[in-house]
């Protein structure tokens, strides 16, 4: 044994090497590239962190990697902020990993990537999941902070494009711990909202961290787990989120949002004002026919009135009985011409006669005076025939039997049944000699008193 050496054992000097890397290096931040990584089923992570020329094993405690956005991997460079730790065991050096960031791009959007091409691969970004929109909306709701700008929006557009479409809110968080907790919540109470049959998931523009509740699983599975069409507007136009890629229909802004959602109600008005005018000129048109129609139809009818008929009838009667009176006036000055007549030849041809021929001719002015006797009558009867037929004819005579011709005071109808009447109308009936006016007691099967 040497004089003046200092023998250690083996777990003395394990110990002063964890001692001293703890003091004298503490925490450090180390750039490499992943490799060999292990998650055990207690929820730490075993890698290996190297570069180039040398290597050194990590450990990333399930506490950590809680707290990192995104999941690491084999082959993924990165900058961890570690601890330098001894196993004393095995003799082993390892690095106790507290955090990690991607080299070369951010943490957000590197968990951003990892999400969407996971998702992708599993098809839940597929069109074939793509719903159809309603063309017509019965009522919307939206999905979105009450507080923030984007349900202003929605408003705005969908108030002037289509105001009859109601909406309903369904509020939620839109930024910040646990708000993609609130929209799932938020989604599956919209679903269950009465006469929805769209959702609106909006939100206004902002930096990749506020726009995370929007880029989380949890969100991409509630808006394909949601029985109805859902559209998303997130951010401004450059922004794409998750939740973009897993609604039905993506819009850049929430105001695109509300105009992709209803319809433009505008053209509808006004095509429907044209139609209401042309179908006020069309009602007027038919109008006009029917009252021309109506016109004639008024002219007709007192044309074939009764009364005007029984009129025409009247002055045909009296025209007929002038005719016929003149017509007996002339037979008879004409039979009493040819009388005369007949009568004097007859007598100058008697005086002409011989003596001996007196008995003869006082025989044939006795024949003569029977057949002109005989023939007058004759005539007379016929003349007194046609005459009676004639007044058998006139309504006049129907009257002169007693009878009466009863109309409606109101219009002049004539009556014929007594269930044509009520009690209390009034009716004129006319006589041979002048009319009276009557008012109905009772109307029946049997005619009641009048007054």
């Amino acid at each position: 044994m040497v004089e003046g050496r200092r023998i250690f054992e083996v777990s003395e000097l394990a110990a002063g090497i964890q001692e001293l890397l703890e003091q004298e290096i503490g925490r450090v931040w180390v750039v490499g590239e992943i490799s060999d990584f292990f998650r055990a089923r207690s929820g730490h992570c075993y890698f290996v962190l190297k570069d180039g020329g040398a290597q050194l094993r990590a450990v990333l405690f399930r506490g950590n990697l809680a707290r990192i956005p995104f999941d690491p991997e084999d082959g993924l460079e990165v900058v961890a902020q570690a601890e330098i730790g001894f196993y004393r065991p095995r003799g082993d050096v390892q690095l106790i990993v507290r955090s990690l960031e991607p080299r070369g791009q951010g943490a957000l959007q590197l968990a951003f990537e990892q999400l969407r091409s996971r998702l992708e691969a599993e098809g839940l970004f597929a069109d074939t999941l793509k719903r159809v929109l309603p063309t017509w909306p019965t009522r919307i709701a939206v999905v979105t902070s009450p507080a923030g700008a984007a349900l202003h929006d929605v408003l705005q557009v969908t108030g002037r494009r289509a105001p009859g479409i109601p909406l309903v809110v369904a509020p939620t968080r839109v930024q910040g711990e646990g708000a993609d907790l609130e929209i799932e919540a938020a989604l599956a109470a919209a679903a269950r909202l009465p006469d929805v049959d769209l959702v609106l998931l909006v939100r206004g523009g902002g930096s990749l961290e506020d726009l995370m509740a929007f880029n989380t699983e949890r969100v991409a599975r509630a808006i394909r787990a949601c029985p109805l069409p859902v559209v998303s507007g997130v951010g401004h136009e450059v922004d794409v989120t998750i939740a973009d890629l897993a609604a039905d229909a993506r819009a850049p802004t929430p105001s695109a949002a509300a105009e992709l959602a209803v319809p433009d109600t505008w053209p509808w008005v006004q095509r429907l004002d044209r139609e209401a005018d042309r179908l006020a000129h069309a009602m007027a048109a038919v109008v006009d026919r029917q009252r021309l129609a109506l016109a004639g139809l008024a002219e007709t009818l007192q044309t074939h009135a009764p009364r005007t008929r029984l009129a025409a009838q009247r002055e045909r009667l009296r025209a007929n009985q002038h005719a016929l009176n003149a017509a007996w006036l002339r037979a008879q000055d004409g039979w009493r011409g040819r009388l005369h007549e007949n009568r004097g030849r007859l007598g100058r041809q008697a005086v002409a006669l011989v003596p001996d021929r007196t008995e003869r001719v006082v025989g044939l002015r006795a024949r003569l005076d029977r057949a002109t006797r005989v023939a007058t009558a004759e005539h007379a009867g016929q003349l007194r025939e046609l005459a009676g037929r004639l007044h058998a004819l006139s309504p006049l005579a129907v009257l002169s039997r007693g009878f009466s011709i009863v109309r409606k005071a109101e219009d002049g109808t004539i009556l014929r049944r007594a269930q044509d009447t009520a009690p209390g109308e009034r009716l004129r009936v006319q006589l041979e000699e002048g009319a009276l006016e009557a008012e109905v007691l009772s109307s029946g099967d049997q005619a009641g008193p009048t007054r």
